[in-house]
């Protein structure tokens, strides 16, 4: 169903609660971003995938934008942005609350089941109303996104290359581990002879001894068989 229009809701006057408006600073930058967003275009762009009928309401629209929003600029998942989110007002702020909440409003896996509902119309969408707002605010011009550099740079990653050699000595040594934990007795457990076959195989390969090494993978493939 059609989510509420209202993130938030209290009297206009609450003791006990504090009032955002009075926390955050006018001219801080998250204040200007929450002011300068269009968040009834979301509305608009979001209504269909929602049932007018059938199912609670859904959580808002906005709430659930300015998350994402938060999750991605901070790379944070989304149990770390619901974290972060409880203790700083300006981003319950950006999310349209009316008073400090001490609770996440949702739970961590609606944020990954709203992704799915979202689909690439709504993902583009998101991207769009970012450069819209910038131009709003006069932080970019239209001139600067007539040409778009995408930064296709492979990061290295610190991954081992999956040779069979260390496949049947890793697979050895999970087999140990399992045996352990089910307090399996067995008779021998080859992780100080694998280690060190697993060092010749290496070196053998290195320096393009292939038959000596393929005796070494062999061995390591016959421990664990046994």
């Amino acid at each position: 169903m059609k989510p509420h229009q209202e993130v938030s809701t209290g009297y206009q006057a609450d003791l006990f609660r504090t009032e955002l408006s009075r926390m955050v600073n006018p001219k801080h930058p998250m204040v200007k971003v929450a002011a300068g967003m269009d968040w009834e275009a979301f509305e608009t762009t979001l209504e269909q995938t929602w049932h007018p009928e059938l199912g609670r309401p859904g959580v808002s629209t906005r709430l659930m934008v300015s998350l994402h929003y938060l999750k991605y600029v901070n790379d944070l998942s989304d149990e770390g942005v619901l974290e972060l989110w409880v203790e700083n007002p300006y981003w319950q702020h950006l999310s349209g609350m009316k008073f400090f909440e001490h609770q996440a409003p949702i739970e961590a896996s609606s944020l990954s089941r709203w992704r799915k509902r979202l689909a690439k119309v709504g993902a583009e969408k998101l991207l769009e109303e970012t450069l819209k707002a910038g131009l709003r605010m006069k932080l970019i011009q239209s001139r600067q996104l007539e040409r778009i550099n995408v930064d296709t740079t492979v990061q290295e990653k610190h991954v081992r290359f999956p040779t069979d050699s260390r496949l049947y000595d890793r697979a050895r040594e999970t087999l140990v581990n399992l045996a352990k934990r089910r307090r399996l007795k067995l008779r021998q457990s080859y992780e100080r002879v694998g280690k060190q076959l697993m060092l010749k195989q290496s070196r053998y390969a290195h320096a393009r001894q292939y038959k000596r090494a393929g005796k070494c993978t062999k061995k390591l493939k016959t421990f664990l068989g046994r």
